[in-house]
């Protein structure tokens, strides 16, 4: 076989050894792959969750708020979306 049609350099010996993971190593299909991406799914799914519930309880919490503190809240948001909506404006020139 010539050297046009090697998959490995010249200098590099033809061996199952060297070639035989190397599928793998560089992140081609194989079990170490598919133990990675599951790992990373549960750890997406976990944050996910977690996420949820920390939604859910600050309803709670808020749902349980007397109206007062309701609208103090609702002026914070509403000046604080305000003050971000300005110093964009201002960095991007509009």
């Amino acid at each position: 076989m010539t050297d046009s049609f090697r998959t490995t350099p010249p200098q590099q010996q033809w061996s199952s050894s060297n070639s035989g993971g190397s599928e793998y190593q560089n992140g081609g299909p194989g079990p170490d792959r598919d133990d990675e991406s599951a790992g990373e799914v549960g750890k997406a799914l976990i944050v996910g969750l977690l996420g949820g519930l920390l939604s859910a309880a600050g309803y709670m919490v808020y749902r349980r708020l007397p109206e007062e503190q309701k609208e103090r809240l609702h002026a914070q948001v509403r000046s604080t979306v305000a003050q971000r909506i300005s110093e964009l404006r201002q960095n991007f020139n509009i």
